[in-house]
């Protein structure tokens, strides 16, 4: 068979996927990652009972903003660095704007504060286990966005594994929100943020091994 003649046969029954493939799959991702987040605080930490006064307030919806946004970046990194040769170079610019609104609130919170109870703010009442919270709620998240990106064409696996992690802390800190008590700028700039970049560094130690072409 000539080189022509076989090229011809493999590439006969091709057909064109959707640019939009990728993004599609990793929304569906992200979805199915955060209902089983919400799951794991309806039945583990359990919701936080005045849940529904809460949802009146400001700041719930900020915290809940700020760890969309935060998934966000992350679904635009991974959705970019699934494709070969892609860059999550806007998503990473998102978050790390993000984390910098925030920030400057939580340090003007902070300045603005009497000093006795500038601790108070900063730590919380759970500054110990909300990092560690968010990790755990984002392992759903995280496998099924990795599997997803591992069937797509990532070249640079760390990055991808990294958008990745980044997206499924962001839907795992959006769950978290649900049992937690804690909306002081502050507190969440801080601790929040820990739980993302902790799922977001066990994206990128994940990507180079569970994305590598076999």
């Amino acid at each position: 068979m000539k080189t022509d003649d076989l090229i011809d046969s493999l590439a006969g029954g091709l057909t064109p996927v959707s640019p939009r493939a990728p993004g599609r799959r990793l929304a569906l991702g992200a979805a199915l990652g955060g209902g089983l987040a919400v799951l794991l605080v309806a039945t583990w930490l359990k919701v936080r009972p005045d849940l529904a006064e809460a949802m009146g307030g400001v700041t719930f919806w900020m915290k809940a903003g700020y760890a969309a946004a935060l998934g966000a970046a992350g679904f635009w990194c991974a959705e970019r660095l699934a494709r070969p040769a892609g860059s999550g170079r806007r998503g990473l610019i998102l978050a790390l704007a993000t984390v910098g609104v925030l920030g400057a609130l939580g340090i003007g919170e902070l300045v603005m504060a009497p000093p006795e109870e500038r601790m108070a703010l900063w730590l919380g009442q759970s500054w110990r286990r909300c990092p560690f919270n968010i990790l755990t709620l984002s392992v759903p998240a995280l496998a099924v966005s990795l599997t997803i990106v591992r069937r797509l064409a990532p070249t640079r696996l760390t990055a991808a594994g990294a958008g990745a992690g980044l997206m499924a802390g962001g839907v795992a800190a959006l769950a978290y929100g649900l049992h937690c008590p804690e909306t002081e700028p502050a507190f969440v700039a801080t601790w929040y943020s820990l739980g993302v970049a902790l799922s977001t560094a066990a994206g990128a130690l994940l990507g180079p091994w569970v994305l590598r072409w076999r």
